[in-house]
């Protein structure tokens, strides 16, 4: 049984920012609620209230919405027209497809001066002798009924035959409660019936498990679980065709009857799923005899580097990019790493031993993925060539600086090693007074080039080449 509850009315009300007290307006339909409540103490500036395509079976608990001016119940189990008075502002009253064929429970209405439309197509009461005549001489305030507009001459005709019509709404009422006497006994007797024949059946079941040996039943479970499904579905195919094609009278309880049949089959179904997902077998991820199996049940890419220089494995899974490190479970272990993804587990045996309290778990802030770094138990001792002590200080700074440049290394010579003058001093300085580049200045050169005339050769000196 679905009841109305605060946390139902706060999820109805997100276009109030989900506060309860100041709501306007609220659509409770198809949620199939068989009980009408609280609305009047929670909400009490309701103006517009949507309960259609519900299982109400009675009209309560809104005399106290003193501003409602829209009701809409259409397609409920309502079968009397009661408890609205209080409703001093009601203008719209849609009552669509109920029950309701006590027609002069709409007397009731008289009290709520500000109501313009009725609806009552659908209903039982629609179907009496004289129906739109008594409501329309009945409810004055009515401008509305069946969404057709009420003439002025139809009021004062109605209002003139309101006696004889009145007399005829009675005796049509009185035969119609008679049959639904009737139709309740009929419904309660069905429904008594269908508890004998489940209790019946589920009696048998019993009696049939238990007379079976435990061996027995290890061999029908172990040789018959197809069969027994196979079977148990086309009961239940057997069992649907039959209630649908049973013909039954539209009524509250056939109804009623109809919706609970649907919830019991919905919940076995989510019982089956629910047993089928408990009975799946846990994948194997050690074997009995200590095998450690690889295993990638999330299916994600990874590759595995040996990174030899830095002794140690890495691994580089490619997990979502952005699934929460919260779902991320990872465990290393000294031959293999087994990492849980939404409690998926990905499993892989490493080539080499590592050390699993050394090793460290990153995500990428780029690719979201995950960076395992396990170093290896193993060490390897790298041998390092020492420096002797006879080399200069100077000289081990240029080879490092040569070593860092990494460019060929050039000889520097010195002059007062050699017997040859410099050549590059041939030329006096003195000379060149002018400022500025030679080619500016072609006057300067010129008078250089005299000088050379009166330069003795000496045979010393090498030619220029």
């Amino acid at each position: 049984m679905v009841r109305i509850t605060e946390d139902l009315v706060r999820r109805r009300a997100e276009h109030n920012n989900c506060e309860i007290f100041s709501l306007e307006e609220i659509s409770l339909h198809q949620q199939e609620i068989e009980k009408l409540e609280y609305l009047d103490k929670w909400c009490r500036d309701l103006k517009i209230l949507y309960l259609q395509n519900n299982l109400i079976p009675k009209i309560e608990n809104v005399g106290k919405l003193k501003k409602l001016e829209y009701l809409n119940v259409a397609l409920n189990n309502i079968e009397r027209i009661e408890n609205l008075e209080g409703c001093e502002e009601l203008k719209k009253l849609d009552l669509t497809a109920n029950f309701i064929g006590e027609l002069s429970s709409i007397e009731a209405l008289k009290y709520n001066i500000h109501l313009k439309e009725l609806f009552l197509v659908g209903n039982p009461c629609t179907e009496f002798e004289g129906y739109r005549q008594f409501v329309v001489a009945t409810l004055h305030q009515l401008k509305c009924l069946d969404s057709k507009e009420i003439e002025r001459s139809e009021r004062i005709q109605a209002l003139q035959n309101y006696p004889e019509v009145k007399q005829k709404i009675r005796e049509q009422e009185q035969a119609y409660l008679l049959k639904r006497a009737r139709e309740k006994e009929e419904a309660q007797r069905r429904m008594l019936e269908r508890k004998d024949k489940k209790q019946k059946q589920r009696e048998s079941n019993i009696g049939f498990d238990s007379s079976d040996s435990l061996q027995n039943k290890e061999n029908h479970q172990a040789e018959g679980d197809g069969e027994q499904e196979t079977w148990r579905r086309v009961d239940d195919d057997e069992e649907d065709r039959r209630f649908w094609e049973e013909p039954t009278p539209y009524t509250p309880e056939s109804r009623l009857e109809t919706h609970r049949y649907i919830e019991e089959k919905r919940r076995a179904k989510d019982n089956i799923r629910e047993s089928k997902k408990r009975e799946k077998p846990l994948r194997t991820l050690v074997t009995a005899e200590g095998k450690v199996l690889n295993v990638n049940v999330p299916k994600l890419h990874f590759s595995l580097k040996d990174d030899e220089e830095n002794n140690q494995i890495i691994l580089d899974l490619a997990v979502y990019r952005h699934l929460d490190t919260s779902l991320l479970d990872v465990d290393v272990q000294p031959t293999y790493i087994r990492v849980l993804v939404k409690g998926k587990p990905f499993q892989f045996v490493l080539p080499e031993e590592v050390k699993p309290d050394s090793s460290s778990a990153k995500r990428s802030q780029t690719t979201g993925h995950l960076v395992v770094t396990m170093p290896k138990a193993k060490e390897i001792i790298m041998a390092k060539q020492k420096v002797s002590t006879s080399i200069k200080h100077s000289d081990c700074n240029t080879l490092q600086k040569n070593a860092r440049s990494g460019q060929a290394e050039k000889l520097e010579v010195d002059p007062s090693k050699y017997s040859f003058p410099d050549v590059t001093k041939i030329i006096q300085e003195k000379e060149r007074i002018g400022q500025g580049p030679i080619s500016l200045q072609p006057e300067k050169i010129t008078e250089t080039k005299k000088s050379f005339v009166d330069f003795e050769n000496n045979e010393d000196v090498p030619p220029l080449i």
